[in-house]
This record gives structure tokens, C-alpha cells and sequence, in this order.
């Protein structure tokens, strides 16, 4: 999926690289156990920590751009007139109508 902003693209990027990295780490950890030394445990769990914590950072940050830009995916008439159609934002209108 191409992207128009290049914040969103990489994002995107990295949203795929920690993915990766994170799996990776949890598949060492299961094949081959778990590190002798608490302290290499310890740096190990801190690591998949901050993984996840710039995955769900990511995750936020595309989540609200398709939020904003995204068109509605309904095509029956109730969900279609409930959408505000000036900016493609999926959240229903104040009392609009689909004739706008």
C-alpha cells in the first residue's frame, strides 16, 4: 500500500520491522530457553518491552490516519448518510444527511 505521507509510510516501516524483531525474539526464547544470566533476562524482557511499546505507537499513529482519510467500506444508505462526506471522516455527521 502506497503511501501519500511519508510519516504514515514509515510508520509503516517500522510498525513491520519491530513486528519482525519482536518475533524473533520470542522465538529464540522458546527454541532455546531463556538466557542463564538474570541479567541478560532482564536486558532481553526490557528490549520486547520497548518493542511493543513503538508497535502500539505505531499501530496509533496509522490507526488515526485511516480514521481520518479512509472511506466508509457500507454501502446501505443508513451508514452512508450518517457520514460527514467534506473530509472522509468516518465519525457520523450532527445531524447531516447523505445530500450533504
Amino acid at each position: 500500500m502506497a503511501d501519500n505521507d511519508s510519516t504514515i509510510a514509515w510508520h509503516r516501516a517500522q510498525l513491520k520491522k519491530h513486528r519482525e524483531a519482536l518475533r524473533d525474539i520470542e522465538v529464540r526464547r522458546f527454541r532455546f530457553g531463556e538466557a542463564a544470566g538474570s541479567k541478560a533476562r532482564a536486558e532481553i524482557r526490557h528490549i520486547a518491552a520497548e518493542l511493543r511499546r513503538k508497535i502500539t505507537a505505531s499501530e496509533r499513529v496509522i490507526g488515526a490516519y485511516e480514521k481520518r482519510t479512509r472511506r466508509p467500506l457500507a454501502t446501505d444508505y443508513r451508514s452512508l448518510a450518517s457520514v460527514c462526506w467534506g473530509n472522509w471522516d468516518s465519525a457520523p455527521c450532527n445531524g447531516a444527511t447523505a445530500r450533504g
